[in-house]
């Protein structure tokens, strides 16, 4: 397929690898920001192709799996009233609550729809006067521009009973956290090269002078992710530590201003638990008093539902971290699998666990 086979080409990764095996003279450990590098690089087994003293860890950009178990069981809560229809994307349907998830709700009666803009979300509130409409507004700097848009939309045209449930994470605070930890062997970044086409990469700046670690934005594909390999290993080697763009043919120092400058008109930041992980502080988006008649746990009494321990054979915050590898936890592929999942990272299309299991486990086993 155009613009997919050339970033997928065996001949050039050879010639990538053969450039890292020429760059590395001692061990180094990178850390892949986002979910989506996780999967390419555990499908095409890349992390095998690398020189042993480049080790990949797996980091915590799976939206869906940092999104908090108490905000997962109030997702629940909202999709099990009579009176709410609960829009989603799907990949949050099979996301374990404390009890259950979204898909038995919706097995059991409760009216939870999958969508694929939260636009549509609106326009269902709009077809359904008489009911209320909550979107499950999840994911990282890349879903907060179509959600704030929707949330400005509804506002503008009197879609009352239109409202959002907000799980939004940044990435900056997340980065700043793991590498804040005296457990952390993180020494560079290939960074979410999606998350940096909306806020460009400026931010990162001052992460990489402070902490003295090289950042990559990197773009999804074999090569892309071979050609951050290079570069992040080419600074550590060189004593650099400086951001870089692999992704240029995407992303830009500034960014999609407009994008942003919705998400700002709607959203502020705020303190966000990450599930398996912990509070980070202003590391999530909220809505602005402007827009607090939108947020659904305003307009719902749901304090009866509040933080809840996570199950304690699940490492999910361990793996999140690149503390752990999926298949270091002994529930995996065991007592944890995508049909009975312990946590998040089991069932998210983005999760660590999930790839492992789709595409590591045969060979492994």
């Amino acid at each position: 397929m155009k613009y997919m086979d050339e970033y997928r080409d065996p001949a050039a990764a050879e010639a990538w690898l053969k450039a890292i095996r020429g760059l590395v003279t001692r061990p180094w450990t990178i850390m892949e920001v986002c979910g989506g590098q996780t999967h390419a690089i555990v499908k095409y087994g890349l992390d095998e192709l690398l020189p042993s003293q480049v080790q990949l860890l797996h980091g915590p950009g799976c939206p869906v799996c940092v999104t908090p178990l108490e905000k997962i069981d109030r997702a629940i809560a909202l999709a099990s009233r009579p009176d709410v229809i609960f829009c989603s994307f799907g990949d949050m349907l099979r996301v374990p609550g404390t009890d259950r998830d979204l898909l038995s709700v919706k097995a059991s009666g409760g009216d939870v729809r999958i969508v694929y803009s939260p636009l549509d979300a609106v326009e269902v509130a709009r077809r359904n006067p008489d009911r209320q409409v909550v979107f499950f507004a999840v994911g990282f700097e890349t879903t907060a521009p179509g959600n704030a848009m929707a949330v400005h939309q509804a506002k503008m045209t009197g879609v009352r009973n239109f409202s959002i449930l907000v799980s939004h994470v940044l990435v900056p605070p997340a980065l700043e956290a793991i590498l804040g930890s005296p457990t952390c062997r993180v020494q560079g970044f290939l960074a979410a090269g999606h998350v940096c086409a909306v806020m460009g990469y400026r931010e990162y700046e001052p992460i990489a002078e402070r902490y003295k670690v090289p950042i990559v934005v990197t773009g999804f594909e074999p090569l892309d992710i071979l050609q951050g390999v290079y570069l992040c290993v080419k600074q550590l080697e060189e004593g650099r530590a400086e951001v870089e763009n692999q992704y240029a043919r995407v992303v830009s120092a500034d960014g999609n201003r407009p994008a942003q400058s919705v998400v700002s008109e709607v959203f502020e930041v705020v303190n966000r638990s990450w599930r398996g992980i912990g509070e980070i502080g202003a590391s999530g988006l909220g809505l602005r008093e402007a827009f607090a008649d939108l947020d659904a746990e305003r307009r719902f009494d749901l304090s009866a539902v509040g933080p809840r321990p996570e199950p304690a054979e699940c490492i999910s915050g361990l793996v999140l971290q690149g503390r752990k590898k999926p298949n270091e936890c002994p529930a995996f592929g065991i007592r944890c699998t995508p049909e009975r999942p312990l946590g998040a990272t089991m069932v998210s299309s983005e999760g660590a666990c999930a790839a492992y299991y789709r595409h590591r486990r045969k060979a492994e086993g």
